[in-house]
């Protein structure tokens, strides 16, 4: 069976930069190995020599986060990050192994460890996990399932911290070609360093969550009302919550607090984020120990991706298609208003605040419901 612990209050270790950095120095100096996944792999050592020396320090059960100094591309603010797996069990210095990762924050204000990227002339983009199989029709369609790149809840709320420390980060577009491993243009599907602790957990049948059915589902196609939870997968509401961090986003509207729940039957957790004007849900996480290189759970949750829509999510006229189609993330027929902050995105709000578990989360806390949420008409 899989072990699993439920913890709060996970904060980055109380320590100097420079112990920090001592203390790693010592560990590589040992004959800890450096293994990035991306060029840095032919000469580890580059990115030391570069200034990607870890200044912060967090721990999550038995896995240790050596972080850098917080930087940033044009599209994301990111952590190049060093992930010490067993860091408690009694092993050598020289059969140390330090994995190399690109944590980043991603529009929905998710952190995650970016499995691959794809960068040249015609793409531009952060590998977002492993592919799971939607059936459409008679056909078996494969997409990118994101929430397998999702740091653990528990940590979320720490890199949100650490974030905060850095105003105006340095820009550094070179780091991630370092670390993370280039694919090729249509090459969606993680390498095998990201899918195989994740094949080995779901091979066992005893470390499914729920036998590996969705836990969340609607019964009804583009209905919020239909939402129905498997019993005791429902995220426990009349218990205070494990966890309430803060982030602040234009895209939002200024200060979301994020707040971590445990479901009834405390198999699973989820996490609420509420901002001025919203409430939605981020894809609930097992309560495993057991992470993979890339500082990710290796067991997933099951449930309908429609119930885990960002407040302000991709909705916008695709002109590179001809005829121009309509891209959207949102539920057909409940787009609101397009963002002025991003103009690819529009809220989501008149879903959002249709789900009865939104709404039942609004009393419980006693949080007002926005008074302009509509749909677009037409």
């Amino acid at each position: 069976m899989h072990e699993t612990r439920i913890v709060s209050g996970i904060r980055p270790d109380d320590v100097s930069p420079e112990e920090v950095e001592r203390e790693f120095r010592a560990l590589v100096a040992a004959g800890a190995r450096l293994r990035p996944a991306g060029s840095a792999r032919h000469d580890p050592r580059i990115l030391l020599r570069r200034g990607y020396l870890p200044r912060h320090r967090l721990r999550l059960f038995d896995t240790v986060f050596h972080l850098a100094e917080l930087r940033q591309e044009p599209d994301a603010r990111y952590f190049v990050t060093y992930v010490l797996l067993d860091a408690h069990r009694e092993i050598p210095a020289h059969r140390r192994e330090l994995f190399v990762r690109f944590f980043y924050k991603d529009g929905s204000l998710i952190w995650r460890s970016a499995s691959h990227f794809a960068r040249s002339e015609n793409e531009n983009w952060i590998g977002k996990g492993d592919l799971k199989p939607v059936r459409e029709g008679r056909s078996l369609v494969w997409y990118t399932a994101e929430e397998t790149t999702n740091l653990p809840l528990e940590v979320q709320g720490s890199l949100d911290r650490l974030s905060r420390l850095v105003e105006k980060p340095a820009t550094d577009v070179r780091a991630i070609d370092l670390v993370i491993r280039r694919a090729p243009d249509d090459r969606v599907e993680p390498y095998a360093d990201f899918t195989k602790p994740r094949r080995r957990a779901a091979a066992d049948p005893r470390r499914r969550i729920h036998g590996g059915r969705r836990i969340a589902w609607f019964t009804r196609k583009a209905d919020p009302k239909s939402l129905r939870f498997a019993r005791g997968y429902e995220p426990d509401l009349s218990k205070a919550p494990l966890d309430v961090d803060e982030a602040t986003s234009r895209l939002y509207g200024g200060l979301v607090r994020k707040y971590r729940i445990l479901s009834k039957n405390q198999e699973i957790q989820y996490q609420f984020m509420a901002s001025p004007t919203n409430v939605w849900l981020v894809p609930p996480q097992a309560l495993t120990t057991e992470l993979s290189s890339y500082g990710v759970r290796t067991v997933d949750v099951e449930a309908d991706d429609d119930l885990f829509v960002p407040a302000r999510e991709y909705h916008y006229q695709d002109d590179s298609e001809d005829p121009p189609r309509l891209y959207s993330q949102i539920p057909e027929g409940f787009a609101g208003d397009q963002s002025v902050v991003d103009p690819n995105r529009a809220d989501a709000g008149p879903w959002l605040e249709a789900l009865p578990v939104v709404r039942e989360f609004r009393r419980v806390l006693d949080l007002p419901a926005p008074s302009g949420t509509r749909r677009k008409r037409g």
